[in-house]
């Protein structure tokens, strides 16, 4: 990219994302964020301008191009397929320029709408569409405000604004669904309506269906889409009842370049504004998700974040601590994730550099503090507990030690036995052998050292969830599950292990008494001799 176009484009992102906007005092009346929040993610977006630009450069490029072509209108209008009012203001519109193309606009807006919309709704051919859609968004780009023409002329209209633009994402050409989501999005976030019902959980889904695309060369737009989307607290929670944040958390854990991953973290901190989302994100995996992508990253503004998100995710919990005490356990159960993921070690490493940032390095001192205070206390429970919330179950040491089993057996029936659902659950749900492996031998363990155990599980259908894994492809998976259902189909482990305990002893004795017959044989057999 040129010099003068990054500093176009930075203007125009800048424009998009004022603060009056931000705040709700723009064009439309948003209900968004306080006042604080608002500052840190204009910050954090003014830091990044120039990668925010590179996050739609394919699609950028590709609109250089488109503009160097013009349509032939008046085939168009020769062939019936515009009518003249729509010929006479494209023609219009593609020569004036400046000033005067804001005068035009400001005194033919139902008319522009119209013709816009009748464009790129009744021409096929993909070049042409490229051509209207570029020609939308730039106008856009130049005032957002010019999003009402479209709301006024749906409205006069008596038609939904969203229809024409929605109709659009099911094209096969690439650069025409990507341009329109990136207009759909700029129109419902400047826009005085919020983009709401069927039409906002149609998009989203389409959103989230083209981050799981594979080979989608546009999944920088895609995510640049969400970035814009989610700061505005309707969308957000619109997008986590679609499952958005699991969507998210694959595309990070799969082969993302650093630059995706700076926009996905950067879509989950924004979710973690909204204090409700936040406290249901540590049983979703966000923080072990992170934490690999900060110990596996060498880029400092992905780092940044990502611990600016676990910051938040660890602070914001607690803020009304003496009001919401549960609230406590939360930031505890977050703190017990991050340490289990090694964040300490990464914290370690990291603040062993050199950094300038003053803010960069008051994030890792903070976090490091909070992580240190947080787990002084911490029991092997609590440690077990976290990591079964997590859903990323290992052979820690926790799983087979007795001493734990004997302990804590008791505290699996805590909450309406909560550890156990989510147990029965990984088995229903999940697909990772060793996952599979460690939750089941875990149920069984509980019914060996619990005296209702074995009707609890049953209750539960856990018993049934165990048992289908005795056909599992791993033989792993197999012989855990094996061994699991043979522990809840014994009714007495107490029993049992006397019994075993009494034949044991039975058999050693066997085995020592044939040894004291021997040299008696003997000395017999040299009397005989004699």
């Amino acid at each position: 990219l040129s010099v003068s176009n990054c500093i176009r484009t930075v203007g125009n992102i800048d424009k998009l994302f004022d603060m009056n906007e931000l705040n709700g005092k723009g064009n439309g009346e948003k209900t968004s964020l306080p006042l604080d929040n608002v500052q840190a993610i204009q910050e954090e977006m003014d830091r990044h301008a120039v990668d925010m630009i590179m996050a739609t450069s394919k699609l950028y490029m590709e609109s250089l191009e488109v503009k160097t072509c013009r349509p032939n209108w008046r085939s168009y209008l020769q062939s019936s397929m515009i009518t003249q009012e729509d010929f006479n203001f494209i023609t219009t519109y593609e020569t004036v320029k400046g000033e005067e193309k804001r005068a035009f606009l400001e005194n033919n807006k139902l008319q522009c709408a119209r013709t816009f919309v009748s464009l790129m709704s009744n021409i096929s051919k993909d070049q042409t569409v490229r051509c209207v859609l570029t020609m939308i968004d730039d106008m856009i780009q130049e005032d957002r405000s010019r999003v009402e023409m479209f709301i006024s002329y749906a409205r006069k209209e008596k038609q939904s604004v969203w229809t024409p633009f929605l109709a659009l994402l099911t094209r096969a050409d690439g650069f025409v669904i990507n341009q329109v989501s990136l207009i759909i999005t700029k129109m419902a976030c400047c826009g005085v309506d919020l983009m709401d019902g069927a039409d906002l959980t149609y998009f989203l889904t389409w959103l989230k269906d083209r981050l799981r695309t594979p080979g989608n060369e546009y999944i920088h737009t895609t995510a640049r889409c969400l970035q814009m989307l989610l700061r505005i607290e309707e969308y957000r929670f619109a997008f986590v009842n679609i499952d958005g944040i699991s969507t998210i958390l694959s595309t990070l854990a799969g082969r993302a370049n650093f630059q995706l991953q700076y926009q996905l973290i950067f879509c989950i901190w924004c979710l973690t504004f909204s204090p409700d989302i936040a406290e249901k994100m540590h049983r979703l995996g966000v923080i072990s998700t992170i934490a690999e992508v900060v110990s596996e990253t060498s880029k400092e503004k992905v780092i940044r974040i990502a611990l600016a998100t676990l910051r938040v995710k660890l602070f914001s919990p607690i803020t009304n601590l003496l009001e919401k005490p549960e609230d406590a356990s939360i930031a505890r159960e977050n703190a017990i994730q991050m340490v289990q993921c090694k964040i300490t070690k990464t914290l370690d490493l990291l603040m062993s550099k050199t950094v300038d940032d003053q803010e960069f390095t008051e994030d890792m001192e903070f976090l490091a503090d909070r992580l240190q205070s947080s787990v002084q206390d911490l029991s092997s429970f609590d440690e077990y507990l976290t990591e079964v919330k997590s859903g990323r179950l290992q052979w820690s040491p926790v799983h087979k030690s007795e001493k734990f089993w004997k302990e804590n057996t008791q505290r699996f029936n805590e909450k309406n036995f909560e550890v156990l659902k989510i147990l029965i659950k990984v088995l229903e749900v999940g697909n990772d052998p060793l996952i599979l492996c460690v939750a089941a031998h875990d149920l069984g363990e509980y019914v060996r050292h619990y005296p209702r155990g074995k009707t609890v599980i049953e209750q539960l259908n856990g018993k049934t969830m165990v048992m289908r894994l005795l056909t599992h492809e791993d033989p792993n998976v197999r012989y855990h599950a094996l061994l699991s259902v043979q522990k809840i189909m014994v009714h007495n482990w107490e029993y049992l292990g006397k019994q075993l305990e009494k034949e044991n002893q039975e058999n050693k004795q066997k085995l020592t008494a044939p040894n004291r017959s021997k040299p008696l044989e003997a000395n017999t057999a040299t009397e005989t001799k004699m």
